[in-house]
């Protein structure tokens, strides 16, 4: 028997609702990182072939490439290899997106051991991406 008051087949379309949703989702992350990456590719390309780079000193990344407001930041100014860099950021975003919707479909669902669940693998996340510390 479904869960609240509902029909099986109900309930199934709105699971497929949810389903569908996160497809979405994931689809316009990943779509919007490819759009973000080539912008990004085509300033930075002509550019590339007019630095030669001196390989005999070693030159970490700038300071504003440690951060990801230091990468946004450079990205707003138009800075070629910064807008790459927030592709990659949207893209690392990407599952952490899903993550964080799949404990709102878990609430609707009144799953809540899921929630509990996911919620912790979302909190594993995001202290592994902020540097574990």
């Amino acid at each position: 028997m479904a869960p609240r008051g509902i029909s099986e087949a109900e309930e199934a379309r709105e699971y497929h609702k949810i389903e569908l949703f996160i497809g979405n989702l994931l689809r316009g992350c990943v779509i919007a990182t490819v759009i973000v990456v080539i912008f990004g590719a085509v300033l930075f390309i002509p550019s590339a072939y007019s630095v030669h780079p001196a390989y005999h000193t070693f030159r970490g990344e700038p300071a504003a490439f440690r951060s990801v407001g230091g990468v946004l930041a450079l990205a707003f100014t138009g800075d070629a290899k910064a807008i790459i860099e927030a592709g990659m950021l949207l893209l690392i975003l990407t599952p952490i997106l899903r993550v964080a919707v799949s404990v709102f479909a878990f609430l609707y669902e009144k799953d809540y051991l899921y929630v509990v669940l996911t919620l912790i693998v979302l909190g594993l996340l995001l202290f592994s991406l902020s540097g574990g510390a």
